[in-house]
């Protein structure tokens, strides 16, 4: 007897073929905390260390490992993406990876969102069911512009740090989660993105990514209109999920790599999240939540330090007769 199909799954049961590579999100959750200290961000990235070159390893990013070592990310991801720079290639490659996994999380959280909630109303698990078909084509377009940027699904390890983050079992704060803290994120991006492809002049991705970004505004409404829905005469109950919000919106911010601060590697697209139905209050409230965390000189500092600790590691192994 074949067993039903359970709810709420765990982010670490998503199901993936042999191409993809699994990367922990626990250092994902504690960039949101690091204060703009250099010694501080060092300790943390060192101490992830074994779990970052873990993540690294057959994947196109175990070079770019063994070059800066744990500082690798810093230096990829944490700096604009500019089409002029020497990494622009491979920072484009990564951002493309991680929109397209994160387009396969937001398949999956709007599929589980219309099965996890039987009892919820019609117009719901129909607004999840369009959702889903949205995400699906989502999906099969950043799979065209990964070829299109020269890259393929799965080098790169996979994060499910987004899935984890915005799912919730209570409805309410599901939707939250995913329709406007994960989805919110996704205008930020695609935003950066159209203007990276403007940059570039690269009317392909360009058209692709406006396209997907249409779809996403429609996606941030369907949670502000069910976060009211299912905390009606509840405030409560409402202030519950915006709370749930404010915290997956903190942990996007990736300790102000995405935020409104000059130095920001990912710009909040204020303009997108009005149209999409963000208030000012809660534009105001997104601008505090990731205002904070190192700045862009402490990050440039603390990744020099790394790579310079995991050359001198190197040498030390090789001079001592152990394999490098």
């Amino acid at each position: 007897m074949i067993p039903p199909m359970k709810r709420f799954i765990p982010h670490d049961e998503l199901a993936r073929d042999s191409r993809f590579v699994r990367q922990d999100n626990t250092l994902s959750s504690a960039i949101a905390d690091l204060p703009d200290d250099v010694d501080t961000v060092v300790r943390a990235f060192e101490a992830f260390d074994p779990m970052i070159e873990e993540g690294t390893r057959g994947t196109a990013a175990e070079p770019l490992y063994d070059e800066h070592g744990p500082a690798f990310a810093l230096v990829t991801l944490n700096e604009p993406l500019r089409p002029t720079e020497k990494a622009a290639s491979t920072r484009l490659k990564m951002r493309m990876h991680g929109i397209f996994v994160g387009e396969l999380q937001a398949l999956e959280g709007a599929g589980r969102s219309l099965w996890d909630f039987p009892d919820a109303p019609w117009e719901f698990k129909m607004n999840m069911a369009r959702q889903c078909w949205d995400e699906a084509r989502h999906v099969q377009i950043f799979e065209k512009l990964l070829d299109h940027v020269g890259a393929t699904p799965g080098m790169y390890a996979e994060s499910t740090f987004l899935f984890e983050c915005a799912c919730s079992e209570d409805p309410a704060m599901r939707v939250a989660g995913v329709n406007r803290g994960l989805e919110g994120l996704a205008c930020d991006v695609f935003r950066d993105m159209i203007r990276y492809a403007e940059e570039s002049g690269d009317e392909k991705m360009k058209q692709a990514v406006d396209y997907v970004l249409a779809d996403e505004l429609t996606h941030v409404r369907f949670g502000s209109e069910w976060v009211r829905e299912f905390t009606r005469g509840d405030p409560a109950h409402y202030e519950k999920a915006q709370e749930f919000r404010r915290q997956v919106d903190k942990q996007f911010s990736f300790g102000g790599g995405r935020s409104d601060r000059e130095d920001a590697a990912i710009p909040i697209a204020t303009d997108v999240r009005r149209e999409a139905g963000f208030t000012e209050q809660e534009l105001e409230e997104l601008s505090q939540l990731s205002s904070g965390g190192p700045s862009k000189a402490t990050i440039r500092e603390a990744a020099r330090i790394l790579r310079e600790r995991h050359k001198a590691k190197i040498a030390a192994r090789t001079e001592g007769g152990a394999p490098a």
